[in-house]
């Protein structure tokens, strides 16, 4: 459909292949099998649950929120449910509204990134049609002893950058109608070039900014798992911090870019692989439409 190859893209990106969503298969569905395996994992019921997050841009309809919906398929009775809209960002912006409800004394917060990217993708633009996939990963929040869990989270936003990564149609700017659909407003855009040097400048900041608030130093991070966005911004951000590529987590390559879904695709991934165990400090990092940015650092 567009003038590319595997080799173009591997050179450009490090993406060799992606899931896409099956006809019918609505973010909800994703997100409900990713956060059913989060609850197992955490010996934890859907009753026992006091709220569900869920971090996407890619919801199965405007109204109701796509966490309300997946409430009703994991019996999640007593739970309030609620979407927010953060981009790739969504899942860390997520998971500190999650440690902020546990502070102050909710038990369990499920914190889901779901995405079906290949619904707002336009598949005859090279410049985003070879990057991003569809997932979804989950985690359970809940109190946590000694000086373990999240220990801190960061979030910054520019709305002055929001015209680099963003949807211009299908809200109340541009309603759906012939125009829109005309131009393919309906569709992600992005200016790729503005973008990558925005996201290595801002992903370094905000990791300085976290091991800052804690007097520590890359040495002592076991682990960096930041949004599987591009594997030039990946390695030009380990660079700029002097933090060794094997400290670094990459899936990009099997999955592409799934924007919230990225980070919790690779913490599970991370765990199982034994790459973060009891006790390791694990910084992860995100940047995206907004735009947005964002950090937090979890003693596991």
């Amino acid at each position: 459909m567009v003038a590319t190859d595997d080799a173009w893209i591997v050179e450009r990106t490090g993406i060799r292949e992606r899931r896409i969503a099956a006809p019918g298969q609505a973010c909800s569905d994703l997100g409900t099998r990713a956060a059913q395996q989060a609850l197992t994992a955490a010996g934890v019921e859907p009753t026992d649950l006091d709220l569900i997050l869920v971090a996407t841009c890619t919801g199965d309809q405007p109204l109701p929120s796509t966490a309300c919906l997946m409430q009703t398929q994991l019996g999640a009775r007593r739970a309030a449910a609620c979407d927010l809209s953060a981009a790739c960002c969504g899942f860390v912006y997520a998971l500190s509204v999650a440690d902020a409800y546990v502070k102050t004394g909710s038990r369990y917060v499920l914190v889901v990134g779901a995405e079906v990217m290949s619904a707002i993708t336009d598949w005859t633009d090279r410049s985003t049609c070879i990057l991003f996939g569809d997932g979804a990963g989950a985690a359970v929040v809940g109190p946590a002893e000694g000086n373990r869990g999240i220990l801190s989270t960061h979030l910054r936003s520019d709305g002055g950058l929001g015209e680099l990564i963003c949807v211009p149609g299908g809200g109340s700017t541009m309603p759906p109608n012939e125009k829109m659909l005309a131009e393919n407003a309906q569709y992600l855009k992005m200016k790729g070039n503005e973008t990558y040097k925005v996201a290595i400048k801002t992903l370094e900041e905000i990791a300085r900014e976290t091991l800052s608030a804690h007097g520590l130093t890359v040495n002592d991070i076991d682990l960096y798992v930041p949004h599987q966005a591009n594997i030039r911004i990946l390695k030009a951000v380990a660079e700029r911090l002097q933090l060794p590529m094997e400290k670094v987590f990459m899936n990009i390559d099997r999955y592409g870019n799934t924007s919230a879904a990225s980070i919790p695709l690779a913490l599970d991934e991370a765990v199982k692989a034994g790459r973060i165990k009891d006790g390791s400090l694990v910084m992860i990092g995100a940047f995206g439409a907004g735009l947005t940015w964002a950090s937090a650092l979890i003693r596991w």
